[in-house]
């Protein structure tokens, strides 16, 4: 409220009988009245102190009030202080012209009128109430808008962002209902195919060979469906926290060549082959399930992207590191995409026909980071990319 602005009041006279006068006169428990018995001393306080108005005596030994009065019109932070004299010489002296020329906004002259006094005191502080509260009112509202521009701000990057989260939804969708319609059009071209077969007797469509085959058949295309919401229930545990990881004590270089040998019927189905590189034993306490999953996702997108050529794969102990390195010679990854290829959803391809949900490094990502470890991508357009992974040698308690 604007009754509850404290203000402060500067009174200059050389004599104390005076100032203690006027201080009894004009002083209120919400006013401060201070008091200066030269014009250098009222100098000093107006430097510290913001005032509603200042009642300066005129004559005064060294500075009068007429100079002080200039010396604070002169200054920006006393420049806007009401400032009313006071005098004892006559009305002869033309002493009101001079102080209003000085920039004085009332005379007083004495012996002093209380009631003017007070009166005047009150409208100059009423007046100094109404421009703080209407400066504080300017800077609530100018704090507001700041705030609004903020919010506004945050409301509209908010926006982009479910936007973007919109379009990848759709377009994840598109891509499951293409993922998942491959295999399950596989099984079911299968399955229709038997049931002609059955529907002939044709039995000799069932031999043990062509049996083995069917099997081996349905057996990809189950796995690929697996695969595939395996993948979508790994970023629901990322996204809740929930991803876990148990770990044990095992050689890294003879679980990734364990992994390698049941790579062998994709290595051949894409027409590549694969060069392994594992010296001494690398033992260290990880997920071995989940860091096959991250070399099998690795080794997947070598095969995809590598254009048919030697895939090199390395494991070793590097200081108080393992390392695992996953080079193909494909098609490579430019340095723009490389920023974003560990992003859900991303699957980089150029004009490479893509297959996946695009979760594979995001989830790789995720995984290594919850062992205390890093993954990284080195690659040039054209000629191929080097995945490697480095896991701590000893978890971090």
């Amino acid at each position: 409220m604007i009754s509850d602005i404290q203000t402060k009041l500067l009174i200059v006279d050389d004599l104390p009988e005076n100032l203690l006068a006027l201080e009894a006169l004009i002083k209120r428990e919400d006013r401060t009245v201070y008091k200066a018995l030269s014009a250098d001393e009222a100098l000093s306080l107006l430097l510290q102190h913001e005032f509603a108005m200042a009642i300066l005596d005129v004559q005064m030994p060294g500075m009068n009030g007429f100079e002080l009065a200039e010396l604070m019109r002169g200054t920006e932070k006393t420049k806007s202080i009401p400032i009313v004299f006071v005098s004892a010489a006559g009305r002869e002296m033309n002493y009101a012209f001079k102080g209003y020329e000085s920039g004085a906004v009332d005379f007083l002259h004495k012996p002093l009128d209380i009631h003017a006094v007070k009166s005047k005191v009150n409208v100059f502080v009423d007046l100094y109430r109404q421009r703080k509260e209407v400066r504080q009112q300017v800077e609530a509202l100018e704090h507001s808008r700041r705030e609004q521009e903020v919010l506004l701000a945050q409301l509209q990057v908010t926006q982009v962002e479910l936007e973007h989260a919109v379009r990848m939804r759709d377009d994840f969708m598109s891509i499951v209902s293409h993922e998942v319609r491959t295999p399950l059009n596989g099984l079911i071209l299968e399955t229709q195919l038997r049931k002609m077969h059955l529907a002939r007797d044709n039995a000799a469509a069932f031999t043990l060979d062509k049996m083995k085959a069917m099997v081996e058949r349905d057996e990809r295309q189950i796995q690929s469906l697996i695969r595939l919401i395996e993948d979508m229930l790994d970023v629901s545990r990322i996204r809740t926290g929930k991803l876990s990881i148990r770990p044990s004590r095992f050689d890294l270089s003879v679980a990734v060549g364990n992994l390698l040998e049941s790579f062998a019927a994709q290595v051949s189905a894409a027409q590549s082959s694969v060069n392994y590189r594992a010296g001494q034993p690398v033992i260290g306490q990880w997920d071995e399930f989940r860091i096959e999953q991250v070399v099998s996702n690795l080794l997947t997108n070598a095969l995809r992207y590598g254009a048919k050529k030697p895939i090199d794969v390395s494991v070793y102990a590097q200081g108080d590191q393992a390392v695992i390195e996953v080079t193909d010679q494909g098609i490579g990854i430019s340095e723009k995409n490389q920023q974003r290829i560990f992003q859900q959803f991303e699957r980089v391809a150029g004009s490479h026909v893509v297959t996946g949900l695009g979760l594979g490094l995001f989830i790789s990502e995720q995984i290594v980071a919850a062992h205390n470890g890093q993954i990284t991508v080195r690659s040039t357009l054209g000629e191929g990319a080097m995945f490697r992974v480095c896991l701590p040698l000893e978890q971090k308690t």
